[in-house]
């Protein structure tokens, strides 16, 4: 039986009157060896609650393959939390958006072509029912009834934005009972009628979330719902970035103000997000508004605690906000971590990517990332055309989402679908001429929000000389994600796309930003671990936050996939963090 519990005007803990004051941190987005530092920030802001998604595209990335291990470790999570006097809000989806890959589901759901997402569809719930069954074992010990410290449980999330199949929640609500999940079941929604409609059930908490009008916002869930009390689960207190777009920034004023403003009508509030953290790896997600928007690789959202665990102006005017009506926060030592401007790095060494390539998997026609199996990264597709054909345009039919083409294995174009980029590639081959054809597609990250939620990488189609459809295809998967089989000689000119490898050494490990200036896209690897995207499109980042956790001590190795061009094989790491 859930301790927390809840008239029409509070909450209350073991029968007691109780308030939620709750910031938004997501494990997956922090480095483990930071989840202490992060989590006692919140505390010593005086916070009781950390609210956290749970990323099943990440605990399962292969069907029946579950990882709950290092930086994956929940219950280690969680632990920590309730060490430091913070109760946990838990929302674990399945579906949780966040701005993650997929919105957090894991890419081979979409090889069950049949199967529908986010409603009673017996093979979905299949699979989430068993997703489920393996979370909650790792984290039966730290519910409320068991003496733990979670205290809520949303029951998918922001649904009404995008369905309004009640059968669906309450099958969602079934399984966390079959599982001895019993702790406060609610839904979460923006204000507009038909989100509150769709997403919310009779028997269950509802809550709201927004960033602004809190006073207009609270009436229509008032309105909506008037026998319980007032709840933000997702207070907007900053927002994210999308390449091609400026860094978003919010006031700390304002926000202190509109936090204030619910606190004095005796709302219960998550901040979202109170320290973002990053989108390691290729773990981004993306909206999709006239073409597709993939989100930087820093989560930092503006928050109250920086990317790099920084507390920022806003912090203390929270801080101040949140005293006002709770209190005294409690005393803990917080502080910024140390930054350390480790100099250039030479890259010296190379791994052509072309020349590192793995068995292909041959079919007539291209087949999507996911029919090969592969969740992030790239798939190189190569063709021959044959000639003859005159001036004929290469057009590529479903392209999802990045392709930079090679003709005779001479760069030719990029085409994407974000809209910005679309050059045009054309073919004039004479009768028995042959040219090759190769594409190096990118995933930019799966759609995270909305209707085309169903969202395939690779090419999903076909590529076309003219009118006329190219068959014969080599697909290489090329995932990206251990980078222990490669093979390196010098560095000798511009290769790319190549791995670019170079070490360093380091003292006194401390946090520290990789700044790529004059290098055009890719990825970067500390010590074989992916930090994440860089770009030089117009808009936000202009470094990747390296963690110290992620050094060691003695020698360091470095790895820049450049795709498409650098003009000095030389990185900076510096102790200035650039988001734009």
């Amino acid at each position: 039986m859930s301790r927390l519990t809840y008239d029409s005007n509070s909450f209350y803990l073991d029968g007691k009157p109780f308030r939620l004051i709750s910031g938004a941190i997501h494990y997956f987005r922090v480095v483990p060896d930071y989840w202490e530092d992060r989590l006692r920030k919140l505390r010593a802001c005086g916070f009781n609650a950390v609210e956290t998604y749970t990323c099943w595209n990440l605990h399962e990335r292969r069907e029946g393959e579950f990882d709950f291990s290092g930086g994956l470790d929940i219950a280690r999570f969680v632990r920590t939390a309730q060490e430091l006097g913070l109760y946990v809000i838990l929302r674990p989806g399945p579906y949780i958006c966040a701005e993650l890959e997929f919105g957090g589901l894991p890419s081979w759901l979409l090889t069950y072509q049949k199967m529908h997402l986010r409603c009673v569809d017996e093979t979905f719930l299949s699979k989430v029912s068993r997703y489920y069954k393996r979370l909650f074992d790792e984290l039966r010990p730290y519910f409320a009834e068991n003496g733990g410290n979670i205290l809520m449980v949303q029951v998918e999330n922001e649904y009404g934005s995008y369905g309004n199949d009640k059968e669906y929640l309450r099958a969602i609500a079934q399984i966390y009972r079959d599982n001895g999940v019993n702790e406060l079941y609610f839904t979460s929604d923006g204000t507009d009628g038909l989100m509150l409609g769709g997403g919310s059930l009779p028997e269950y908490l509802e809550t709201a979330n927004f960033g602004s009008r809190s006073r207009e916002n609270f009436a229509a869930l008032r309105a909506f719902r008037p026998n319980q009390p007032l709840m933000c689960t997702e207070f907007w207190n900053g927002w994210f970035d999308h390449w091609y777009d400026a860094h978003h920034v919010r006031e700390s004023d304002d926000t202190a103000a509109t936090l204030d403003e619910m606190l004095t009508d005796g709302a219960s509030v998550n901040l979202y997000m109170f320290h973002g953290g990053t989108n390691f790896g290729f773990t981004n997600g993306a909206n999709y508004v006239d073409g597709i928007q993939p989100t930087v690789t820093s989560y930092d959202y503006d928050c109250p605690v920086s990317e790099c665990g920084d507390l920022t102006p806003k912090y203390y005017a929270i801080k101040e906000i949140v005293e006002k009506h709770f209190g005294k926060a409690p005393d803990l030592p917080v502080a910024n971590l140390p930054k350390k401007a480790y100099g250039p790095v030479a890259l010296t060494a190379a791994a052509p990517l072309f020349d590192n390539l793995p068995e292909p998997v041959c079919c007539a026609h291209t087949m999507t990332m996911e029919e090969l199996g592969q969740d992030f990264g790239f798939v190189l597709y190569e063709t021959t055309v044959k000639g003859p054909c005159q001036d004929a345009e290469i057009v590529i039919e479903g392209l999802h989402d990045r392709a930079i083409l090679y003709v005779n294995g001479e760069k030719a174009g990029v085409k994407e679908r974000t809209g910005k980029r679309d050059d045009p590639v054309r073919l004039t081959l004479a009768d028995g001429e042959e040219a090759s054809l190769s594409l190096l597609v990118e995933n930019l990250g799966r759609i995270n929000y909305g209707p085309k939620l169903r969202d395939e990488k690779g090419i999903l189609r076909g590529v076309k000389a003219g009118y006329q459809f190219q068959f014969g295809w080599k697909m290489y998967s090329l995932p990206c994600d251990d980078l222990s089989a490669l093979r390196y000689a010098p560095l000798s000119g511009d290769c790319c796309p190549a791995f670019l490898r170079g070490t360093f050494t380091v003292g006194e490990k401390a946090d520290t930003f990789v700044r790529l200036d004059g290098f055009t896209k890719g990825n970067v690897y500390i010590n074989g671990f992916n930090l994440g995207r860089y770009w030089n499109a117009p808009g936000p980042q202009k470094t990747l936050y390296l963690p110290a956790p992620l050094l060691r001590e003695g020698e360091n190795e470095i790895v820049v996939l450049e795709l498409e061009g650098f003009e000095k094989p030389e990185i900076l790491l510096t102790d200035v963090q650039d988001l734009g």
